[in-house]
């Protein structure tokens, strides 16, 4: 559909009303631009533009996830017509300050599991978007670093202990190592100011690799993290942001594709739509990323099946 079309398709919806929106940031807005510029580009695709018909309002606790629950209550206050969010511990701010304003969410892991929705094909309430099975995406990262070195026995996790779903989504990944003869230690961090003493805990474990699992906080922060796990001469899995930004191995879903479906969900919405009946998309499409450079500066030797099967080599 061309811009033009989409924009008188919008006008005849909604004729001279602006449409408002409320966006809450799940960490830190630095943390998030890239994926709300992926959203305002969805939208004008579809005929929504800022200025002429369409007003964001965000909110952002700036690294205090403790301020989400203000934050979301501050956005209902506004009476916007859609609010839309992303993580865990975000959207069940949301879900707790309104049960009538639709809420549209991205990339939250387990929706069912964490009580977002109660199901996938029909979400029932006022919310809907897009979910992963996440705790099957922490095993694949800890089977493909084995895959990577083979006499694997000691791995570090690093996880954000302040992520509502960490866990119940951590437990399947211990048993997975339990199943595979390594032991897992679990290292912790609340905020980028804690990653160096995480690292220095990480050494003094003496592990043979490391994964860096998804959070608010830790997601829009793999640069930091991928280097510190290279620093460390540790082999490294993540989500694919992580393999792009210097780790080893990237595996997982395209983070920005889900913000930018957000706005199909916001359009189906506008046009009459119940959230209750719009199903909670998964992802189709998993991105393998090897980090050939990193890989070659800690000496380690990546298999050719794993190269042969990655989706993006970076040399």
């Amino acid at each position: 559909m061309g811009v033009a079309l989409a924009a008188s398709l919008a006008t005849a919806v909604l004729g001279e009303r602006r449409v408002r929106i409320g966006y809450l940031v799940p960490f830190t807005y630095r943390g998030t631009e890239a994926g709300l510029n992926a959203f305002r580009a969805a939208l004008r695709e579809l005929g929504y533009e800022e200025g002429r018909n369409l007003e964001i309002e965000i909110r952002s606790p700036e690294g205090r996830t403790d301020r989400l629950p203000a934050l979301a209550d501050e956005l209902v206050a506004l009476n916007v017509d859609v609010l839309v969010t992303g993580g865990t511990r975000a959207v069940l701010a949301l879900k707790r300050a309104t049960s009538s304003i639709p809420i549209v969410f991205t990339a939250v892991g387990d929706a069912v599991e964490t009580g977002v929705v109660k199901s996938l094909a029909r979400p029932g309430g006022n919310l809907t978007g897009t979910t992963f099975f996440i705790q099957d995406l922490y095993v694949k990262r800890l089977e493909l670093l084995r895959e990577a070195v083979p006499r694997l026995r000691e791995a570090a996790v690093l996880v954000d202990p302040t992520n509502a779903a960490i866990e119940r989504n951590i437990k399947k990944m211990e048993a997975a190592a339990a199943a595979m003869g390594i032991r897992l230690h679990r290292v912790e961090a609340r905020s980028p100011d804690e990653f160096e003493g995480a690292f220095a805990a990480i050494d003094r474990k003496g592990v043979q690799a490391v994964v860096v699992v998804e959070s608010p906080m830790l997601t829009p922060n793999v640069a930091l993290t991928a280097g510190l796990a290279a620093k460390s001469r540790l082999p490294s899995s993540g989500n694919a942001q992580f393999g792009k930004a210097g780790g080893i191995i990237g595996y997982g879903i395209n983070y920005t594709d889900s913000v930018r479906r957000a706005a199909y969900f916001v359009d189906r919405i506008l046009r009459g739509a119940s959230p209750a009946d719009l199903p909670v998309e998964q992802p189709t499409r998993f991105e393998l990323v090897i980090n050939l450079k990193t890989a070659r500066a800690l000496d380690l030797s990546i298999p050719r099946p794993i190269l042969l099967r990655a989706d993006q080599v970076i040399e």
